[in-house]
């Protein structure tokens, strides 16, 4: 089984007693790409680093809005200042994590609003895809996206929304990044999305450390557990296992633009 785990933030303190480790259990297990994540201007140089030195890992940098009040202005001319520096580096794959979150305390809409459309103007720029992130804010990312139509679309990550939500990002072009939470059993409305979801549309996720699979409660979640998520996604949805793993490789590669094995 040949995997690629699209979603992660193997860089976070949580992972620094065992990251090696980590990420050599991850590819013997199957893992054989791993994409790491980053949130705010601190940690950028962490995931690059972490890109440079672990063969797997792949390196994504954004801002989250869930950091709303810490980013900056100047952080988003950063932000192109890294991605100029970084223009053809193969470790490179993504804008991301980016989005909207309308679940936090008092969100700042109009500050949320204005970053995200500063990220997707660079994501235009530099021909990147990008990692979304989407809480209570269906609706206003898809009116967002047909805005500004990107050539290189991305994942809307975690994805837990309806089937009518799920075939307007398909229609953008969108892959919808599945992982632990469709796994639970009270996960009935992901369920029946994920019966109806094209093959096509899927690419598989972790997100570690957070959202573990069923059966892991509150464990670390970690690319190794990517074997055991695409087996019970895969059960949910009625396929095999491996169907379902080829398929998230493909569409994986076909989006960061890598070759495939």
């Amino acid at each position: 089984m040949q995997l690629i785990d699209t979603h992660t933030h193997l860089d976070f303190e949580m992972f620094d007693d065992d990251r090696t480790e980590v990420f050599s259990r991850s590819q013997a297990a199957g893992v054989e790409r791993i994409v790491v994540l980053g949130v705010h201007e601190p940690n950028w140089e962490r995931v690059w680093q972490l890109a440079c030195t672990q063969p797997a890992a792949y390196a994504a940098l954004g801002l989250h809005p869930i950091f709303i009040e810490e980013h900056r202005n100047e952080h988003v001319e950063q932000l192109r200042g890294w991605l100029n520096r970084l223009r053809g580096e193969s470790k490179l794959c993504a804008i991301g994590e980016i989005g909207l979150d309308y679940y936090i305390q008092d969100p700042d809409i109009e500050r949320q609003h204005h970053l995200l459309e500063a990220q997707l103007a660079l994501a235009a720029e530099f021909s990147l895809p990008v990692l979304l992130h989407v809480r209570r804010a269906h609706a206003p990312m898809i009116a967002m996206l047909k805005r500004h139509k990107l050539q290189r679309s991305g994942v809307v990550h975690a994805f837990s929304g309806s089937w009518e939500e799920a075939r307007e990002y398909l229609r953008l072009g969108f892959k919808l990044g599945l992982g632990g939470a469709g796994t639970w059993p009270q996960a009935l409305r992901m369920h029946r999305v994920l019966k109806q979801l094209p093959l096509e549309a899927i690419v598989l996720e972790t997100d570690s450390p957070d959202i573990p699979p069923a059966g892991h409660a509150g464990e670390r979640n970690s690319p190794e557990l990517l074997p055991d998520i695409c087996r019970m996604l895969a059960d949910l949805k009625g396929i095999d296992a491996d169907e379902l793993a080829a398929a998230s490789y493909h569409n994986s590669c076909e989006l960061f633009g890598w070759p495939q094995a």
